[in-house]
């Protein structure tokens, strides 16, 4: 599905009719530029499904957890690479079934990634718009 976004209330409605289909052991891919929303969507969805704290971007710390319906991780893989995600744990990580996970910029670590997963691609369109596609 494609989505054109005006505002972050738009944003924020897609976001919570994408959260009412997560289940554990999910996966949701995030790819779009720097600065194009991939974490306000992870943080729309997190407080919907119940994420009490701060959902502020991974960036510097690589990965957050997060507690609410379920055990959130939100990884940034853009400083990182393959090796160094393996030497990180993150292929343990990515094997809790109970958790949910938010990656951006999975590319980086696409080895690491399971075949089944959603995709959200969050696009420019201009400094007001976003075009958010789901798979």
């Amino acid at each position: 599905m494609k989505f054109i976004v005006k505002s972050l209330e738009e944003t924020k409605k897609i976001a919570v009719n994408f959260a009412k289909e997560i289940k554990a052991g999910d996966v949701v891919i995030l790819n779009g530029d720097l600065g194009a929303g991939k974490t306000t969507f992870t943080q729309f969805v997190l407080h919907y499904l119940g994420v009490k704290d701060v959902v502020n971007s991974p960036t510097f710390s690589i990965i957050k957890s997060y507690n609410g319906k379920f055990k959130f991780y939100h990884i940034d893989a853009y400083r990182i690479n393959l090796d160094e995600a393996i030497e990180s744990g993150f292929d343990e990580i990515l094997n809790e079934a109970n958790a949910v996970f938010f990656i951006e910029w999975a590319e980086n670590i696409s080895a690491l990634i399971p075949v089944t997963h959603k995709t959200i691609n969050i696009k420019f369109v201009n400094d007001t718009t976003r075009e958010i596609s789901i798979n």
